[in-house]
């Protein structure tokens, strides 16, 4: 069931992703070759706790951390450890947080030190999907016509689109309905009202799309080993523009 949010739940919300956006002005400083994904974790955990918040994913259907890391190849759910970042990656940092019931989600990716230029066009792109994705968020489109503006964005560049993990709904609970896929025919999928707040988050790659698994159940990688790089906010749907949630 799609859940319609008040003004109220929708400004609450906002509160909750201001928090969201706080970390990652942090880690924008914070994440330089040598560091460690656990110190990071760390820093936004205790940052999200000082502001009132609770870190959405520790705990989440057992998740161990408060932030979800993606390095390289990997797309998703990563854990965050004792493992360092090295000059010419690019890693995606994934937080959400919990306030006065409320979730706000948010993923960017960050280049650690210099990477190649074809990464740096594959972040430039990934970025531009997502708020094209954004743009189709408004009433009377449906899910399909912001997967179809992702999708043919990024295949136009001929990289791949994600299709095993997809945006969602945002609320009370960290993930509902509406899926939002990121890829899909124009004028398919539920239909988009004001109320609604969704997290649209593009997983694009420079080689195939498909996913696979590790050993640890949560952290999913490229099947071809190729470069993933991801960029996510929430917002709520409104009769005019929609609103970033997770912005500062």
């Amino acid at each position: 069931m799609i859940i319609i949010k008040s003004p109220q739940e929708i400004q609450i919300m906002r509160e909750a992703g201001k928090m969201v956006a706080e970390c990652h002005a942090i880690l924008a400083e914070r994440v330089k070759p040598g560091v460690t994904t656990g110190e990071l974790d760390q820093i936004i955990e205790k940052h999200i706790r000082k502001l009132g918040g609770v870190p959405s994913f520790k705990g989440h259907m057992g998740f161990p951390a408060t932030i979800c890391v993606a390095i390289n190849d990997v797309i998703c759910h990563g854990f965050p450890g004792p493992r360092e970042l090295r000059a010419g990656e690019v890693v995606t940092i994934d937080i959400g947080a919990l306030y006065k019931g409320y979730h706000a989600d948010s993923a960017w990716s960050y280049a650690v030190g210099e990477v190649s230029p074809e990464i740096q066009q594959l972040m430039k792109v990934t970025k531009e999907c997502l708020y094209r994705g954004i743009a189709m968020a408004r009433p009377g489109n449906r899910t399909g016509d912001i997967g179809n503006a992702i999708q043919t964005y990024a295949e136009s560049f001929h990289y791949g689109v994600v299709r095993e993990f997809c945006g969602h709904g945002v609320g009370r609970s960290l993930w509902e309905a509406p899926e939002i896929p990121h890829y899909g025919r124009p004028n398919r999928g539920p239909s988009l009202q004001a109320g609604i707040t969704i997290a649209i988050e593009p997983m694009i790659t420079l080689g195939a799309w498909k996913a696979k698994l590790d050993r640890d159940g949560w952290t999913a990688r490229t099947v071809d080993g190729s470069i993933c790089v991801q960029y996510e906010h929430t917002l709520a749907v409104t009769e005019d523009e929609p609103i970033i949630i997770t912005t500062l």
